[in-house]
């Protein structure tokens, strides 16, 4: 099939490569031209595991192609992907003004029939205005042409967006046209053939499947955090706790292990533009408040964790970080909690000494040069000289460490762990003051 993807950030890439990979003609669209130029010569804007490879393979053999003319991709697929961002807006809302633009301008090129597939994560009802903008387009050059609009939301997890993509457990499509729905089929077959994974619905239930199924795992997340905080009060272990739930397949083992908060381009946004949406048709949702509110008031913990084991004075002490990437096999740094505490350690006049397998170029992006900011080359420099040392992400290089080694590193012998990676008593033989997120040891007591 010939496919046009706008969009070649994280899902608009991923999903043109995925679909050329299996023989699809793919051409992806973006404005950005410098964007475009990259990937024409090779250079991938985003860190993904087997993403590189894959975009070469199919650019080799001709399969996937990049363009920034709109009317030569409106022109090349009877299949148009919208997969630009829809970045929050003031109030939480998401921001439609580029999925709107790229309907408009395939309202403005289109010759024949076509399908507009909205990709991006976008608010229930969106596919009227897309299907109201095309229609305007058109009405404004006197054209009377064909198309559809479906929602096909995507359910990526950064870091492993490929496997998600080939093997994922859904393929949600929203359509009530037949004609659709065998194009749709057509498109995913390659995808398709161990057992039917497609699952055809209404346009506004599609619509509201991705935003329920990102908002049903953040509240897990929420959910086991705090129990995590009231374990830490209780003196009881969360890790025990974890796996007496996590036994019970109601809930399972997935999303419920407590941390330092979520970040990402999805979770936070989703959560905020869901609870939007509620509240603009007058009901509160109360549950979906309180799972942003947890979220938020975790991604402080390990400051203050730390700001209390020096007695609330870090002017002038060096922090080691392991990790900067909201999550692992990624370089995305939005919402990260690693930001959180960093530019708290700044202002409580401290210095940050960082290291982070991808997300070192990204952390340069963000923060730039600055004093108290140096970014090293691997994990042994950052704790060289460093007073404590906090790990935010949980890189598997970080899975292992020898504790007495790091008693001998730091200044003083704290270790705050973001993510549960060790058991207290081997941290604590070695000397060290192990401070992890609901292990039975309480610096502080504050809900603040």
């Amino acid at each position: 099939m010939k496919i046009t993807v706008f969009g070649t950030g994280y899902v608009g890439l991923v999903t043109g490569t995925c679909l050329a990979d299996v023989g699809h003609d793919v051409m992806c669209m973006d404005v950005d031209a410098d964007k475009i130029a990259r990937l024409e010569q090779g250079e991938i804007p985003i860190f993904e595991p087997g993403l590189t490879p894959m975009v070469e393979r199919n650019v080799s053999a001709g399969r996937l192609r990049f363009t920034t003319d709109a009317k030569t991709a409106v022109e090349h697929g009877v299949l148009q992907f919208i997969a630009v961002g829809t970045p929050p807006d003031e109030d939480g809302s998401a921001d439609l003004k580029y999925v709107l633009a790229v309907a408009n301008t395939i309202g403005e090129y289109m010759t024949d029939y076509r399908v507009v597939i909205d990709k991006s994560t976008v608010p229930v009802g969106t596919a009227d205005r897309v299907h109201q903008a095309l229609s305007k387009a058109l009405d404004a050059r006197g054209s009377k042409i064909d198309f559809d609009v479906c929602s096909n939301p995507e359910f990526l997890k950064e870091g492993a967006a490929i496997d998600d993509f080939t093997r994922g457990a859904r393929i949600v499509v929203g359509t009530e046209s037949d004609k659709v729905k065998e194009l749709m089929r057509e498109c995913y077959g390659p995808y398709n053939r161990n057992h039917d994974k497609l699952m055809f619905m209404d346009i506004r239930a599609a619509e509201l499947t991705k935003y329920a199924a990102n908002a049903m795992l953040a509240t897990k997340i929420s959910f086991m955090n705090e129990i995590a905080n009231l374990a830490e009060r209780l003196g009881a272990d969360i890790e025990a706790v974890r796996r007496g739930i996590g036994s019970d397949p109601r809930i399972g083992y997935h999303f419920i292990y407590p941390g330092c908060g979520y970040g990402g381009s999805c979770f936070p946004k989703d959560v905020q533009a869901l609870a939007r949406t509620a509240s603009q048709v007058g009901y509160e949702a109360e549950l979906l408040n309180a799972v942003e509110t947890v979220n938020y008031r975790q991604k402080t913990t390990l400051f203050r964790k730390l700001s209390a084991a020096f007695d609330g004075d870090l002017a002038g002490k060096t922090i080691a970080v392991w990790g900067l990437a909201f999550k692992p096999n990624t370089d995305d740094m939005r919402e990260a909690p690693s930001r959180t505490l960093m530019e708290a350690i700044w202002d409580a006049g401290g210095k940050v000494q960082a290291y982070d397998p991808e997300a070192m170029k990204e952390c340069r992006r963000i923060y730039g040069e600055r004093d108290d900011l140096v970014l090293v080359a691997d994990r042994i420099q950052a704790v060289r000289g460093a007073d404590a040392l906090v790990i935010v992400t949980e890189w598997k290089e970080f899975r292992t460490l020898d504790f007495k080694w790091l008693k001998e590193q730091l200044s003083l012998p704290v270790l705050i762990d973001g993510r549960n990676l060790y058991e207290p008593s081997a941290v604590h033989e070695a000397g060290l003051m192990y401070y992890a997120i609901g292990r039975g040891e309480s610096l502080t007591m504050s809900n603040e």
